[in-house]
């Protein structure tokens, strides 16, 4: 596999660390690591959300964890008695599960329906953090400047 030399870009970017790391961190990633599988979608211009097939499991042995920029889905089976299973094709192992999220991106809901674990996510840009236009006033003049708030794309 290639590696990639980040060098040119820390000499002009301040601030993109996170990005590094999570571009470093894809290189990093094993296909082996499936279970569970999961779907991401968009439900919205600022909605998201994670479906995870999580059969055989109950909604208490799973847990969710929103953390910074982070989300993290960890399932714990409980012990059973397996002395009576003669096969056993839906898996009951421990996962855990973690995704990266975008600055602003907060967990809104989890919903558990016939086996499906749907995390539901939405952006929520601050309100200071959207773009705005500033309007420019005349030298020498006391006209108030007029801020115009857009919707952030």
């Amino acid at each position: 596999m290639r590696t990639m030399d980040f060098a040119p870009l820390w000499r002009s970017s301040v601030g993109f660390d996170r990005f590094f790391d999570l571009v470093e961190n894809s290189a990093h990633w094993n296909a082996d690591d499936n279970y569970p599988p999961y779907n991401i979608e968009r439900a919205g211009e600022d909605q998201y959300a994670i479906s995870l097939a999580v059969a055989g499991f109950a909604p208490e042995d799973l847990t969710i964890t929103a953390e910074q920029n982070t989300l993290a889905v960890e399932g714990r089976k409980t012990v059973k008695d397996t002395d009576s299973m003669l096969y056993q094709g839906i898996s009951a192992r421990s996962f855990k599960r973690t995704f990266s999220l975008a600055d602003h991106v907060q967990v809104k809901g989890a919903n558990f329906e016939n086996g499906l674990l749907k995390v539901e996510l939405v952006r929520d840009i601050p309100e200071a953090m959207k773009p705005r236009k500033i309007a420019i006033g005349q030298s020498g003049s006391n006209d108030t400047k007029q801020i115009e708030q857009k919707k952030a794309a």
